[in-house]
Formats: C-alpha cells, sequence, structure tokens
C-alpha cells in the first residue's frame, strides 16, 4: 500500500511539473484570412524577439468566423485576421471579438482605420484605382469610377466577375457615397461597356490590357507592386505597360480597403495576443509590411515602399467601412440586377 501511494505521488509530481510547463509555454494563436509571405516573416520575427511562438490557422474569412463562432468558448484563436472592413464588420457583428484596450495599438493606428468600439485596427490599406493601357488612354481622359458608366467607354472596360469582394466592396461604397438609385445605374451602365464578359483576377485584368482586349480596368494598387516584381515576366511586362490612376480627386474619393486584426472574444492569451497587435501597428512591423507586399501602412510613421510613394498623396473616401458590410448584400443584388455576372 505505502508502495501504491508512493509511486502515485511521484506520478502526480511529474504530472504537475509538466502540466506547468506547457502552460508556461509561451504561444498566441492567429486564425488569419491573410496568405502573404510578408506575413510569415513577421510572424518569425515576433517570436524571434519576444520568445512567443506564433501558431496560424490559415482559411478564408468566412470559415474562420463560422468556426469560431462554433467553437465559442473552447476556441483556441487567440487573433483573428482578415482583409476588407465589410468582413470585419461581419467578425464584430458575429459577436466574436471582444475590444482592443492598448494604449500603443490605439496610437499605432487613426481613428479613420480601426472600429468606432475598436472591435478591430487596421493593419494596411489598399486602393481601388483605374488602370489604364498606357499607348490607347491618356490620363487626362479619366476621372471618376462613375465616368466609366460614360457610353464613350463601350467596349473598352474589363473586369472580374461580381463574386470579386473587391468589387462588392467598391460597390457598396458607392452606395453608401452616391445612393442606391445611382449605384445601381452606375452597374448597368459600366456592365453596357465591358470588353468581354467578367473573369479572371486583378492581374488578369492588367493581362487583358496589354493584349489590347479592353483599355481600362479596376485593380488594387498591391496587385500593381506585386506584378512589377513577379518571377513571371510577361507579368512585369504588363504591369509596365499600365497606367495608374486615382479616381474621384475633385469629389469623393479613392476607394480604399483595410486589412485589420483583431483579439477574439474568449481569447486565452490575452497579454501575449495584445503584444502581438503592438507589434504589427508599430512602425518597423508596418514597413515590412509595405515593404514586402506594396500595401499602404496604417501608421502614419511609418515609411511607404517608393513604389506608393512614386504615386504621390491622393484623397480617398470618407465613409465608416462598416459600410462596407452593411451594404454588401445589396450590392450583390444591383450586380444581378445590372447584368454583371
Amino acid at each position: 500500500m505505502k508502495k501504491f501511494f508512493l509511486m502515485s505521488f511521484i506520478f502526480l509530481s511529474i504530472f504537475g511539473v509538466a502540466s506547468a510547463a506547457l502552460s508556461a509555454e509561451q504561444v498566441v494563436n492567429i486564425y488569419s484570412a491573410r496568405h502573404y509571405e510578408s506575413d510569415k516573416e513577421l510572424y518569425a520575427l515576433f517570436q524571434q524577439q519576444t520568445g512567443i511562438r506564433v501558431n496560424v490557422v490559415s482559411a478564408n474569412a468566412p470559415e474562420l468566423i463560422e468556426r469560431i463562432k462554433r467553437e465559442g468558448h473552447a476556441t483556441e484563436a487567440d487573433i483573428f485576421i482578415t482583409v476588407d472592413g465589410g468582413v470585419l464588420y461581419s467578425a464584430k457583428a458575429a459577436g466574436i471579438l471582444q475590444p482592443i484596450t492598448s494604449t500603443l495599438a490605439l496610437k499605432n493606428v487613426p481613428d479613420s482605420l480601426r472600429d468606432k468600439d475598436n472591435a478591430w485596427v487596421g493593419l494596411t490599406t489598399r486602393a481601388r484605382v483605374i488602370v489604364y493601357a498606357k499607348d490607347r488612354v491618356k490620363p487626362e481622359q479619366l476621372s471618376t469610377y462613375e465616368d466609366l458608366a460614360d457610353p464613350r467607354w463601350k467596349g473598352r472596360i474589363v473586369a472580374r466577375p461580381s463574386s470579386s469582394l473587391y468589387d462588392q466592396s467598391l460597390l457598396a461604397s458607392l452606395i453608401t457615397l452616391d445612393g442606391e438609385t445611382k449605384a445601381l445605374t452606375w452597374v448597368k451602365g459600366i456592365t453596357a461597356n465591358f470588353a468581354r464578359p467578367p473573369k479572371g483576377n486583378d492581374r488578369g485584368q492588367a493581362m487583358d490590357i496589354v493584349a489590347g482586349i479592353g483599355d481600362v480596368a479596376l485593380m488594387n494598387t498591391y496587385y500593381i507592386g506585386q506584378m512589377l516584381n513577379s518571377k513571371n515576366p510577361e507579368e512585369v511586362k504588363a504591369a509596365q505597360n499600365i497606367g495608374v490612376f486615382f479616381p474621384n480627386q475633385k469629389s469623393t474619393g479613392t476607394h480604399i480597403n483595410v486589412s485589420g486584426i483583431a483579439l477574439t472574444k474568449h481569447a486565452k492569451r490575452v497579454d501575449n495576443a495584445v503584444k502581438f497587435i503592438e507589434f504589427l501597428t508599430g512602425v518597423p512591423a508596418q514597413e515590412r509590411l509595405s515593404a514586402g507586399n506594396y500595401e499602404f501602412p496604417v501608421n502614419a510613421a511609418a515609411k511607404k515602399h517608393p513604389l506608393l510613394s512614386s504615386w504621390g498623396a491622393f484623397k480617398s473616401q470618407s465613409i465608416d467601412f462598416s459600410a462596407l458590410g452593411v451594404n454588401n448584400a445589396k450590392a450583390i443584388q444591383f450586380f444581378a440586377e445590372g447584368g454583371w455576372k
């Protein structure tokens, strides 16, 4: 009997030490819908600098939001990262986030690039610009998103399918700024000007412009940087032969969208998660994000990639990013009604 109790005591002691070691391990668990090499490099740097191991679960944003909801209190997610203000709005509406209270993180990110209740803060932004064939279009011929619906562009516009979240959010912003009637009219007008049925991604639109299929398209700025520095010579050639135009500079401003980071409602490693948010919104990480993925930093003290600086300053839309989520269903409806497949 004594031997039994002695062995039990030894087992429990060993188990207790092992459990303490596991609980003492410094980790932060991230559910991310961003899939860029620049992000992975920063995760490794954070781990190196802090000793906090970064675990990442990657999937598309709706899947991650649903998983966090389903896991509830048992979730291992401490951080949620995604692109698009509308998606961030959906995550907040799903009740899976808690406010970020870090003074440093809130100082790093201006009010305009974070949720009004600090449910999320921005990481980077990208502008949705008009790109054009340098040999067939002069920049002075361009002006606004709305102008692309003018009949003089008939047969000259190439576009992605209406399933593109980037264009859904652009249309959601136009619904906010121009009203529903004008936004639907815009969809019908731009659809009538398509050079071919919508297809492909942003890179594909640039390639089709250079191939002479169309003259103008909508494109996110970071794709231009990626193409200019691509290992594919055809992508480099295409990017070199398209011009970049920031629309609506004399009116409502160019549409920008945001990548954001949030603290999950049931995070189990809040301290580590807050350190991670502070790290990613700090100047060194912000500059690495801009240099690695050609995105605009949210921290005003961070330097932009030279390519972004070469385009000069521009006026951006002044809307609450939640509008991109609020108006998403209406945008999808208008695409269907207007014939943008």
